[in-house]
């Protein structure tokens, strides 16, 4: 009776070895666990962007206001009725001058 209990204790800390750090273990499952929700969060950011992706294709596809907002922000392009008008700052040591002439007695 007592080999049987030894050979018992034996098999049962072969068991637990193997449970823990072999093939399979508990460890390598909790790792993919970590893995497959990392990779979840990535397969739902990408997901967001093509539903984004698929809405700004159909507006192309459909309607002119996409195409025309995109080469204006892109572009740089106006429409036919409109005008122009480009407004350039003044260059720094102009408004230095002028600032130093001013506060000149």
């Amino acid at each position: 009776m007592k080999y049987i209990n030894i050979a018992l204790l034996i098999v049962l800390a072969a068991l637990q070895y193997r449970l823990w750090t072999g093939h399979g273990s508990v460890r390598d499952v909790w790792h993919l666990g970590e893995l497959r929700e990392a990779q979840s969060a990535e397969n739902r950011e990408l997901e967001e962007r093509n539903r984004s992706l698929a809405a700004e294709v159909l507006d192309l596809k459909d309607g002119l206001g996409a195409v025309e907002e995109r080469a204006r922000s892109e572009m740089g392009m106006i429409s036919e009725k409109e005008t122009f008008y480009q407004i350039v700052p003044a260059p720094p040591a102009a408004a230095d001058a002028a600032t130093a002439t001013a506060t000149t007695p």
